[in-house]
């Protein structure tokens, strides 16, 4: 765990690398609304092994070092609300204006700690939402950009993320979940269309039978084969933009 002072204070962050003492490239990893935590902590390391240097701050850290949130009874339909009755003030707080300062404060450090070139972002539910909030802000600064059972793309808010896909020059994969109300058909056609009108270089697939959290071994909502299905496209994803 390392300090990234930001604007605002000071986020703890995990930071993963390969243990050859040489230099690679970096990997913002933007987590889910759970939090910093062993699954993250498990994820990112595998991501490194590959021969990335990644970083996974606390997004939530105005609230508190991680973990912020408790997970005790999120396994219980009858006290799942409990859970996210703790987590949604938590990501209210997180506006643009505050997603794209800390972002600089990510990114900074990330680069300081990898080869200093572009980087890439993966980030999982709300994660690729702040991951494609913060490459659209740095362009020249984010390569690639991979969202996994990321929502709420399109809002009815002003800024709505897929309205500012003109600002992005990250190449971009999107994994949603079959079944997950905050990404709909319509809604993935209109974050598709606003792509292929910006002339962006993207993927997006719907991934059969999975669910919301599908990457996350720590909750109900794992599938094994779609996490791996993820974690392909990610490699490859890499590979094609930061790897040297």
């Amino acid at each position: 765990m390392i300090d990234v002072k930001t604007a605002d204070g000071v986020a703890d962050s995990y930071l993963t690398r390969p243990d050859d003492g040489r230099p690679h490239p970096g990997v913002l990893f933007v987590v889910d609304a759970f939090g910093v935590r062993p699954q993250i902590e498990a994820m990112a390391d595998r991501i490194a092994a590959a021969g990335y240097v990644v970083l996974a701050p606390n997004v939530f850290y105005r609230a508190g070092r991680a973990p912020v949130i408790s997970l005790d009874g999120l396994d219980d339909p009858e006290r799942r609300g409990e859970v996210f009755g703790r987590i949604m003030p938590l990501i209210r707080e997180l506006t643009t204006e505050r997603i794209v300062a800390d972002g600089a404060a990510y990114l900074g450090k990330l680069q300081d700690e990898a080869d200093g070139g572009e980087v890439a972002i993966t980030g999982y539910c709300m994660g690729g939402r702040l991951g494609w909030r913060i490459a659209a802000a740095y362009p020249d600064r984010v390569a690639g950009l991979g969202c996994f059972h990321t929502g709420a793309l399109v809002t009815d808010e002003e800024d709505s993320p897929h309205l500012s896909a003109g600002d992005l020059d990250a190449e971009l994969y999107l994994g949603f979940a079959d079944n997950d109300k905050n990404a709909t058909p319509e809604q993935i056609a209109t974050v598709e269309g606003a792509l292929r009108a910006a002339g962006k270089e993207f993927r997006a697939e719907v991934l059969a039978g999975a669910e919301h959290g599908y990457t996350m071994a720590d909750t109900t909502a794992y599938d094994e084969a779609a996490a791996e299905r993820a974690y392909e496209e990610l490699s490859a994803l890499l590979s094609r933009t930061v790897a040297a």
